[in-house]
């Protein structure tokens, strides 16, 4: 069986850094392709409009697969799922690096993108059986910091690798990572208990029919030459999803995690964890618009600019998620959203010509900000849950997030195309009222967190000392 409370030291520090390794490459993969584009689009021939499916294709396998994979890790283990998830990621990777034509490269980072899935749906549940209760909050602080750091970095990663390297050192530096994390996780990585209920093939189909054309419609919104395309799969979407939360409701442990989102308290955390990755994904897609076109600075003063953000925002996260463990979480997700919509107030209300002192501040107290937020919102997340349902506490988590991503992109996309001129002041404004919106909510949310295992964390009565280990 495995340990009651966390694992002990060094396997917890070597699981944890399993953990880190392969999501770092996951998250930053999706990161990285769009600065790949232009030098993928000039060796393969092909057109801008097309190379735009490396990108989408790691995004809609990921996000097609995310609850479906975190449901089969609470029916055949967390480990299995992570480890195998891991292992396709890093052969796809070798996969997209040998990729000679788009058709081979898209099928690739389709294939990365559903390893990355199965790393990406069940990290915080697998951390939840990593760390002692009394440090999950440093616990969900410190993958908040890894999730943060690799998103934000990622272009100005690709942009180092592309200067000395060909784009395909994007996807090969990620085999020998791969390969090391595989190692490390097949030795230290916390078998689980097993859940007694089947896998369910339909919900799975209904789930990645249903995330698969909403976001893919969302992320057509901004093109205004396939409007109708997109509408007609938003609506699709929605239709197959209404079918898709009617069979859940049915079912005694749903893939839509519907009996935790009845849960106030888990509803209010995944709404704010969609409202502050909206705000966040909004922010940094226009402020290099509104730095550079705007305030006249160059490229590089640009990325330079952006970068006190993600800094900021992996410190406070560290901090936070410490803090997490010793004050209420609601309270400070709750001053976390507060100062990150002051520093957006602060970015929208900037003059005309500001210094560079002028913009650091701003942009450090938003990082600030989302960096508070996030780690004791996660923790409120997954421990309001039962032990035998983190994975699918753990796939609303990475869900939220990719959906709030694409909200965020599709409404900048909306926003300049309407006010072309001054677009990016405004969208700010909206990412100022997307965090400050989930303050109060964040503030009056009680949290009991799940202490004991529940009956259904129990092994399978036909087979009593059965767990993910057993079956190894």
């Amino acid at each position: 069986m495995p340990p009651q409370d966390g694992l002990p030291q060094p396997q917890r520090s070597l699981a944890f850094a399993t953990i880190a390794l392969a999501l770092f490459v996951a998250v930053l993969d999706g990161a990285i392709a769009n600065i790949a584009l232009p030098p993928i689009t000039r060796e393969l021939g092909i057109r801008p409009v097309d190379a735009i499916w490396v990108v989408n294709a790691y995004q809609l396998a990921v996000t097609m697969v995310l609850l479906p994979l975190a449901s089969l890790g609470e029916r055949i283990g967390y480990r299995r799922v992570y480890l195998g998830g891991l292992a396709l990621f890093t052969l796809a990777s070798l996969l997209c690096a040998l990729s000679s034509s788009l058709p081979t490269l898209v099928a690739a980072r389709t294939l990365q993108g559903l390893g990355a899935a199965g790393v990406m749906s069940i990290n915080i549940a697998l951390v939840r059986f990593i760390f002692p209760r009394a440090m999950l909050g440093r616990a969900v602080g410190n993958v908040a910091v890894i999730v943060g750091v690799s998103a934000a970095a990622g272009p100005s990663i690709a942009g180092l690798i592309l200067s000395i390297a060909p784009w395909q050192a994007l996807f090969l530096v990620n085999v020998p990572v791969g390969l090391l994390a595989l190692f490390v996780g097949w030795r230290t990585l916390p078998a689980t208990p097993l859940s007694v209920h089947p896998f369910d093939w339909r919900s799975a189909l209904l789930s990645a029919a249903t995330f698969g054309l909403v976001i893919s419609g969302i992320n057509g919104l901004g093109h205004s030459e396939g409007l109708g395309l997109a509408l007609g799969q938003i609506v699709l979407g929605l239709a197959i999803g209404v079918v898709f939360v009617r069979s859940q409701l049915r079912l005694p442990a749903p893939m839509l995690p519907v009996d935790l989102l009845a849960r106030p308290v888990f509803a209010l955390s995944a709404v704010t964890s969609i409202c502050s990755f909206a705000a966040q994904s909004i922010a940094f897609v226009s402020l290099p618009f509104l730095l550079h076109d705007t305030l006249g600075r160059s490229a590089a003063e640009t990325g330079l600019l952006m970068t006190p953000w993600p800094i900021a925002t992996a410190a406070a996260a560290f901090v936070s998620g410490r803090l997490a463990d010793r004050m209420a979480p609601g309270r400070l997700a709750a001053v976390g959203l507060a100062v990150f919509a002051a520093g957006l107030v602060a970015l929208v209300l900037m003059p005309d010509a500001p210094s560079d002192a002028d913009l650091v501040w701003r942009l450090v107290l938003a990082g600030l900000g989302f960096g508070t937020f996030q780690s004791p919102n996660n923790k409120v997340l997954i421990a309001s849950a039962p032990r035998e349902r983190s994975g699918g506490a753990s796939g609303i988590q990475s869900t939220a997030r990719l959906v709030g991503q694409s909200l965020g992109v599709a409404f900048l996309a909306v926003i300049f195309g309407l006010v072309p001129t001054d677009g990016a002041r405004i969208a700010l404004v909206l990412a100022t009222v997307l965090a400050a919106g989930g303050i109060l909510p964040s503030a009056l949310r009680r949290f009991e967190p799940d202490v004991a295992p529940g009956p259904a964390a129990a092994p399978r009565p036909a087979n009593p000392a059965r767990t993910e280990a057993a079956d190894v």
